[in-house]
């Protein structure tokens, strides 16, 4: 292998849990709610599947099936979709479904797995070139610049920048190309079956993960070490 990509959210980093993301949201808003309020409003938000990089949907709401399925195509599509989500629970203030989805966006809200470092750095003194594959619809840039990681990655292919998202193999072939690498000689990292497995109709290997809190998976990322050997 002389590349290897990598999924964002599940993957790379893991989102903070759904009653941090509204406690920051409120506490920069000055809103409060009471303890039994916010652990209630907090399994409703759960349930809507309002954070991007969260638990799914329990269900999609017919006005919002078609922005949801092509929601990671643009900023403006990412944002109506996980908004509409979230305005199917009641807030004590309207703004406060956009100050949660800009709360997402922001590097506090993502933790990197705990051997993402390694496996990333360890990738680098290889030789071996790092792209991360993601379907987004905001600049997930600075969370890496963030957290360190940023040194480790040669080329970010965001579907909101390209309008493609995966499955979709354009994708990963721009990643490729990005990096000047043959899928065939190619890693896709990823842990959604359906969407990283895309990778595969264009020749990568792929190597699936599992989408846990950061505390529940310290070593998950190791194995591509040794799939790169």
């Amino acid at each position: 292998m002389t590349a290897v990509l990598f999924d964002f959210s599940g993957t790379l980093f893991r989102i903070e849990p759904t009653d941090a993301w509204l406690r920051g949201a409120l506490a920069g808003t000055g809103t409060t709610l009471t303890g039994p309020e916010l652990a209630a409003t907090a399994r409703a938000l759960e349930e809507a599947g309002a954070l991007p990089g969260g638990a799914p949907p329990a269900r999609i709401p017919e006005e919002l099936t078609g922005t949801w399925a092509v929601r990671d195509e643009s900023a403006r599509l990412h944002r109506a979709a996980y908004t509409g989500l979230s305005r199917q629970v009641r807030l004590p203030d309207p703004k406060l479904h956009d100050v949660l989805y800009d709360r997402h966006m922001t590097p506090g809200a993502w933790t990197p797995y705990p051997d993402a470092a390694e496996v990333l750095g360890a990738l680098r003194e290889r030789g071996i070139g790092v792209g991360v594959v993601s379907n987004i619809g905001w600049d997930l840039r600075p969370v890496f610049r963030a957290h360190g990681l940023d040194r480790y990655v040669d080329a970010y292919v965001l579907s909101y920048e390209h309008g493609i998202q995966k499955p979709d193999p354009r994708l990963f072939a721009t990643a490729c190309a990005a990096l000047g690498a043959e899928p065939g000689r190619t890693l896709m990292v990823g842990d959604d079956r359906r969407a990283d497995g895309g990778a595969a109709a264009l020749g990568c290997a792929v190597h699936f993960v599992d989408h846990l809190p950061v505390t529940e998976r310290a070593a998950g990322l190791r194995p591509v070490l040794d799939l790169v050997r």
